[in-house]
């Protein structure tokens, strides 16, 4: 298996751990390659990351990506998100030539059981295979160009097949479609994904890229506000949340934040104490949004309604509020 993952060093623990969780959960692997698109990651970090690696006996490759704003010619704004989730859709250029197959995995995910079967999906012609992800705002879906009706996928987990990536030019394709947009949309280049290669992705089982929240949803739910993920069964979808493959901590109950109830925090919290991270204290700070957090978990079973309401409102404008701490500092 080839792996990606993408981190700046503020995020290399959540690196260590998903890395730990891949290695243990996939033992039986022949062969697996990790390569880390690296922005600004210190020595100390990756020497860390080679030790995990190296207590597995499995390959690390580190690719330093540089400041990604030089590999631009026009403006980007990430809307409060690190510039290191652009680095994925570099993979083509920067990845060696006969890798032509990759998985690529975001920071915040654990790997909870083995992935041979997601490697081994056949992609039937489609460039990317993802996760469905139905609880998109529908103003973002028709900022890309999609339709009600269409499938917006999640980049969490992505299973690429780069040999088509690079002859079919996606990476220009994806550049020139953020600059027609003016460098800036909702979910960065999970929106670029979306808006150049719709049609040409394979939507995945949800338990390959679980969603933590999800597990407060109900299927009826979620497939009442996308038709499309009817392609998804409710069978599925509840074998995702009793037993999700890879654990996406999406959202903003993190496992690494004080006062979090996360119901899958356990997993994060059993890999963290198997790298040299162990004994990390927890973010503080947040303790009563945690609390409010995990209270509209519980709306959304009772209430899904509300749920809805209040992603609605206040979505987006938490997001610019992001954005703009981001830009003044703070």
């Amino acid at each position: 298996m080839n792996i990606v993952y993408a981190s700046n060093d503020a995020y290399a623990r959540h690196l260590g751990t998903s890395m730990c969780s891949l290695f243990d959960r996939n033992r039986q692997c022949g062969s697996v390659t990790v390569y880390i698109l690296s922005l600004g990651l210190t020595r100390d970090s990756m020497k860390k990351l080679d030790s995990i690696a190296g207590r597995y006996g499995r390959n690390l490759v580190f690719i330093e990506m540089g400041n990604l704003k030089d590999r631009l010619d026009f403006p980007v704004d990430t809307g409060g998100y690190d510039i290191s989730i652009m680095s994925r859709l570099f993979m083509g250029e920067v990845l060696p030539g006969h890798v032509d197959r990759v998985l690529y995995l975001d920071c915040d995910t654990v790997v909870a059981q083995s992935l041979r079967g997601l490697w081994e999906t056949d992609l039937e012609g489609n460039i990317m295979g993802a996760v469905m992800e139905p609880t998109i705002y529908e103003a973002v879906k028709q900022s890309v160009g999609l339709d009600r009706e269409q499938p917006y996928f999640n980049s969490g987990v992505l299973l690429v097949d780069l040999g088509q990536w690079r002859k079919a030019g996606v990476q220009g394709k994806l550049l020139n479609f953020w600059r027609e947009k003016g460098g800036k949309l909702f979910a960065s280049d999970q929106d670029v994904l979306n808006g150049v290669l719709k049609g040409a992705i394979k939507p995945l089982d949800p338990r390959y890229n679980f969603f933590t929240n999800y597990r407060y949803f109900s299927y009826e739910d979620l497939a009442r506000h996308s038709a499309s993920y009817r392609a998804v069964t409710e069978e599925m979808f509840v074998k995702a949340k009793r037993h999700p493959a890879v654990i996406h901590y999406m959202g903003d109950e993190r496992p690494w934040i004080r006062g979090n109830l996360n119901h899958y925090r356990r997993a994060y919290d059993k890999y963290l104490a198997q790298t040299p991270w162990a004994g990390t204290p927890r973010e503080k700070g947040k303790e009563l949004y945690m609390a409010a957090y995990h209270g509209l978990d519980y709306a959304t079973v009772l209430w899904p309604d509300l749920r809805w309401l209040i992603s609605r409102k206040l979505g987006m404008r938490m997001v610019e509020a992001r954005a703009e701490r981001k830009r003044s500092g703070k």
